[in-house]
């Protein structure tokens, strides 16, 4: 259960005696949740027991016994897991996977003494659960709830489940399973909540996916951005690469099937660059990821036929590493953009030792007013490109000696058309010396904007991505990152390939994918020479 949550009810007098009775646990040890994970604690705060887990939902109540059981959502599994305290120690029960990717949930103690599981889905679609028997818990019902749940809590005693909805209030749901199920509105706490803006979707066509890869295995906000990596010798078994952000990273081919897993963590951003400078008379090509549990890089090696293997872990300074992009150095060596939510971004120098040791060293950095996250290196003009989410578009000259700290243009501020979050960036260039395009993820419409990529950056247009019907694709929608790529793959994709990762996966429903579209369709949508 989220404090907030808790907070709001109390204050709006929402909140019963019973629960806070049951909350306040007058058992000789109590729970505590961390960032490392759930924790049994004596009355001094001494640490008893621990299930190391990352989770931010989760609830308790005591079992009458000096004892707990709890529930908690693991982020990266996406599932439930279920825990009781016996004495010093803390056990834990996975619970099934429900489904559907879960926003919030609660637990309740009915009249006859027996526990039960709200699960809140993301889209309004939640279960009611039984805690019982040796599988750990068993559906009862479905529920409609509010879409985007942020926290919920049941009054055990008024047998009420209480919803907060953003930017609307809160939902009052009967907890009895019997008769037809019963809610209002709450709507006192609608008066301090600020309704989201919804993103203008202009007029933008819309075109269709020629294709889509298998999702990722995780419920929710799992996969994020997109990296194409063209086999040398025949570009139709080139690769696609992408991150699960609960998992690791993945890889497919252009039909879209995953050839490759590496659970490497909870990587967020991915970017590559091949024909790099490693030693003399030796390139390769590599791979970087943003690992945002080590606040690291992680560095990857793909072969001639594609295949991807973990090479090294750099470590960075970064305190909440995000976002990255790469690029290619004057002396051909790889150079790193990664950065971090307080704004930061540095460019970070990748180069191989005489015995073989990976090494990075940290040129110089640079410091926007809020969080960034998608960007892209214009190795031929010496720029670096950088999304900020909230503001826009900025455009850095990394050409300037390493010593040197160049200052960020804005040249694309959020309002019109671009509207935050600024996610992928992406640059498309057919031939060398041509001026090339910059493709930007307008998130909050759910639209892709293509911007001249040389001053003064005009806005050419942009475009949506709808359903393939013929084909059984779902569009795209709430776009994280994005690539483009102009090599020739062949067929619908001989000017290029655009791949986006798509926010919500329908036909049918399911977890997120990445959706593939031809160059040639936005060059003849847009009118683009």
């Amino acid at each position: 259960m989220r404090q907030h949550t808790f907070a709001l009810l109390m204050a709006l007098g929402l909140l019963g005696p019973a629960h806070a009775t049951q909350t306040a646990d007058l058992n000789p040890t109590q729970l505590q949740l961390d960032k490392k994970g759930l924790q049994l604690l004596d009355r001094q705060g001494r640490e008893l027991a621990r299930y190391a887990v990352r989770a931010k939902r989760w609830d308790q109540r005591a079992d009458g016994t000096q004892g707990h059981v709890a529930v908690l959502l693991d982020a990266d599994r996406g599932r439930p897991v279920l825990l009781r305290s016996e004495g010093q120690v803390l056990r834990a029960q996975d619970l099934p996977e429900p489904g559907f990717a879960v926003e919030a949930l609660c637990l309740h103690r009915d009249p006859q003494g027996l526990l039960q599981l709200f699960l809140l889905g993301e889209e309004g679609l939640s279960e009611q659960w039984l805690i019982a028997g040796p599988e750990g818990a068993r559906p009862l019902r479905r529920l409609a709830t509010a879409p985007g749940a942020k926290g919920c809590v049941v009054d055990d005693k008024l047998e009420l489940l209480r919803i907060e909805e953003p930017g609307l209030g809160l939902w009052e749901h009967s907890t009895r399973i019997e008769g037809k199920p019963q809610r209002r509105l709450l709507r006192a706490a609608s008066r301090s909540a600020k309704s989201a803006p919804v993103g203008k979707t202009w007029d933008w066509p819309v075109l269709q996916p020629s294709g889509q890869t298998a999702p990722v295995a995780r419920f929710g906000d799992a996969a994020d951005d997109p990296a194409i990596w063209v086999h040398p010798s025949d570009a139709r078994l080139s690769r696609i690469l992408g991150t699960n952000k609960k998992q690791g990273l993945l890889v497919y081919n252009l039909q879209g099937e995953e050839r490759q897993l590496l659970e490497v963590g909870r990587i967020n951003n991915v970017d590559l660059r091949q024909g790099l400078q490693v030693a003399p008379g030796q390139s390769m090509d590599l791979a970087v990821a943003t690992q945002r549990d080590e606040k690291a890089l992680v560095l990857f090696g793909i072969d001639g036929q594609g295949q991807v293997s973990e090479l090294a872990r750099l470590p960075t300074d970064l305190k909440d590493i995000y976002g990255l992009c790469v690029g290619r150095s004057a002396e051909g060596e790889l150079d790193a953009y990664p950065n971090d939510k307080d704004g930061r971004v540095q460019q970070i120098r990748i180069t191989r030792s005489a015995d073989g040791r990976w090494q990075s060293r940290l040129l110089r950095q640079f410091q926007l007013a809020s969080q960034p996250e998608g960007c892209v290196v214009d190795e031929a003009n010496g720029r670096l490109f950088v999304g900020e989410e909230k503001r826009g578009i900025w455009q850095i000259d990394i050409g300037s000696k390493a010593g040197m700290t160049p200052k960020p243009q804005l040249i694309l501020p959020v309002g019109g058309a671009l509207v935050a979050d600024v996610e992928g960036l992406a640059i498309y260039r057919a031939r060398p010396g041509d001026a090339g395009y910059l493709l930007v993820s307008s998130q909050g419409n759910h639209s892709y904007l293509v911007l001249d990529a040389q001053p003064p950056y005009a806005l050419r247009g942009g475009f949506r991505i709808g359903i393939n019907a013929e084909l059984g694709i779902d569009g795209a929608s709430e776009t994280d990152g994005l690539e483009v790529s102009a090599a020739n793959f062949g067929g619908v994709y001989g000017q290029g390939l655009i791949v986006v990762q798509d926010g919500h996966k329908r036909l049918p429903d399911g977890p997120q994918n990445f959706k593939l579209l031809p160059w040639s369709e936005v060059a003849r949508a847009l009118k683009l020479p």
